[in-house]
């Protein structure tokens, strides 16, 4: 990518990557229900409504199939742009998420976004060092956004960044991210409302020297998933979690995932872990579960309800590996 704007998290860049697209008050968003909460909470963050949808089995990401099956029924393409037929509002981007660095199906999200007038947005923040069809995941969107926290693949302690290759949203980002101050030798003059998102020098010096492991970080990643692979083939009511043929995941966090007639053993499965010293855990709650989600727009998300039962998280730090 051309240009990345640090900043002080994943949450804060997703933020600025919304604003920059454009998207305000009244204003629609798809977002993927199987996600963390800061990708609901930034479109909430520009006074719009996160617009829920569903995702597969395969990829764990947003379902393109299913969606346009759904968007063909709900939406229409106007002068203006893409409008829900059912609330009024436009509908202005898909923002998608790729679920533990497993990428989701891009090439048919594109496509979708661009039949139906969106703009695509990557939550990039899980997927640093996973390609898709041999790119790097978050060079598909118009801009996207990468996490350094704590837990990640490389880390700055607590950081982020906003990646885009338009030259202008780059500059523009900066200006947002930095309180939207105007150059000066020494006057303070903001000329709008900005936000005081920039990386501290100190986690921008440890993220330099965890960027230069980053290789190994990676090796080490993919290792214990094949170590994991490994242990748990063959094992009656479960599988381990593998990224797509056409895709190469960096396995950021290790899933089992329990088979359907299984899925009421989860919590078992939980707290039997818990009890023997593995820190095993779920699949977020579903963004349309939470109370202040609850009532904004969604498709059929049979889907995510069912990953949501059978999704176990496994230690994934890369010093297993």
């Amino acid at each position: 990518m051309k240009h990345a704007v640090a900043t002080v998290n994943g949450t804060a860049a997703l933020h600025v990557c919304l604003l920059l697209a454009g998207i305000a008050a009244d204003d629609e968003v798809l977002v993927p229900s199987l996600t963390f909460i800061a990708t609901a909470n930034a479109v909430a963050y520009c006074g719009a409504t996160p617009h829920f949808v569903d995702s597969d089995e395969a990829s764990l990401g947003v379902a393109p199939a299913k969606l346009a099956d759904y968007l063909a029924g709900i939406a229409e393409v106007t002068a203006q742009g893409c409008r829900n037929r059912l609330t009024g509002r436009p509908i202005k981007a898909l923002l998608v998420m790729h679920a533990f660095g497993h990428p989701a199906d891009l090439d048919g999200l594109a496509e979708l976004c661009e039949r139906y007038r969106l703009t695509l947005i990557e939550d990039a923040a899980e997927s640093l060092g996973s390609y898709y069809r041999g790119r790097h995941t978050g060079q598909w969107g118009l801009l996207s956004a990468v996490s350094f926290n704590g837990n990640k693949i490389a880390t700055t302690g607590g950081g982020g960044a906003l990646l885009t290759n338009d030259s202008a949203l780059a500059k523009r980002a900066k200006h947002l991210t930095t309180t939207a101050k105007l150059p000066h030798a020494w006057e303070f003059v903001h000329d709008e409302v900005g936000y005081n998102y920039r990386l501290p020098n100190l986690n921008a010096a440890l993220g330099c020297a965890q960027l230069e492991q980053m290789e190994g970080f990676l090796a080490a990643k993919r290792r214990l998933a094949e170590r994991y692979a490994e242990a748990f083939a063959g094992l009656a009511g479960a599988r381990f979690f593998t990224e797509q043929a056409h895709a190469r995941s960096n396995y950021w966090l290790n899933v089992l995932l329990l088979d359907p007639a299984q899925a009421a053993s989860r919590d078992t499965v939980l707290q039997a872990t818990h009890d023997a010293g593995f820190l095993t855990r779920p699949i977020w709650t579903p963004m349309h579960r939470l109370s202040m989600y609850q009532n904004c727009p969604r498709m059929d998300l049979v889907v995510t309800e069912d990953l949501h039962r059978r999704v176990v998280c496994l230690p994934s730090s890369v010093v297993l590996g």
